[in-house]
């Protein structure tokens, strides 16, 4: 199979990134692009991000998950503990989130570094979750060999049954991770591939610096 992709081109002309356009706090242009790209493009996941950790094989892997919280503190989504990504951030908390707004031709890629959040706190939010999506934690022992589909959907159907009428408390393997940035590099795609980018860095006195990346 080969394909050459050479000929696939677009010109990237929807914004700039201008020096007046920085912010002190990389959280506030964070904030302006989240709230930008979700009030133009209402029917995209503007919180879908790629989590890109170092894995127990060496190896670095990147997977979509959804972000639920940001704050000045960090960058929160929820997973299954017992999952590769959880057991690649507890044996090397140093990961990566990007994210990748196409209709605004902008990207936001940060590293920081990853944590468990509180247990009240995945309790709360787990406590938001939609019925079917709280019998999904139970059911899924995520990144485990499964025989088939069918083992799932057995699965589901008993534990339907069993919490029917009961509530559904949070597993203690499922709950959240915050990620405590430390980088933030901003990119507004311009044409000719003269892009602009703007990175953000925190000194030892944790306040952040800003510089322009050559495209």
């Amino acid at each position: 199979m080969q394909k050459d992709l050479g000929d696939y081109r677009k010109s990237y002309e929807k914004g700039v990134l201008s020096e007046s356009d920085i912010t002190k706090s990389p959280f506030d242009l964070f904030e302006r692009w989240f709230l930008e790209m979700d009030k133009n493009f209402p029917d995209l996941e503007t919180n879908a991000m790629t989590l890109s950790t170092i894995g127990l094989d060496g190896f670095p892997k990147g997977r979509v998950v959804l972000l639920k919280k940001y704050s000045q503190n960090g960058f929160v989504f929820f997973t299954n503990y017992n999952s590769d990504k959880s057991k690649s951030m507890i044996s090397n908390p140093n990961v990566s989130l990007s994210f990748h707004w196409e209709g605004m031709e902008r990207q936001v890629i940060i590293k920081g570094i990853s944590e468990k959040i509180s247990s009240t706190e995945s309790d709360s939010y787990f406590d938001t979750r939609p019925k079917g999506s709280k019998l999904g934690a139970y059911v899924s022992m995520q990144s485990s060999v499964i025989k088939s589909r069918k083992e799932l959907e057995d699965k589901l159907d008993s534990l339907s049954i069993k919490f029917e009428n009961k509530p559904i408390t949070r597993p203690d393997f499922w709950g959240g991770f915050i990620v405590k940035p430390v980088e933030f590099e901003f990119w507004q795609g311009r044409s000719n591939r003269l892009h602009d980018r703007i990175r953000y860095r925190i000194n030892d006195n944790k306040n952040w610096t800003t510089e322009r990346l050559s495209p």
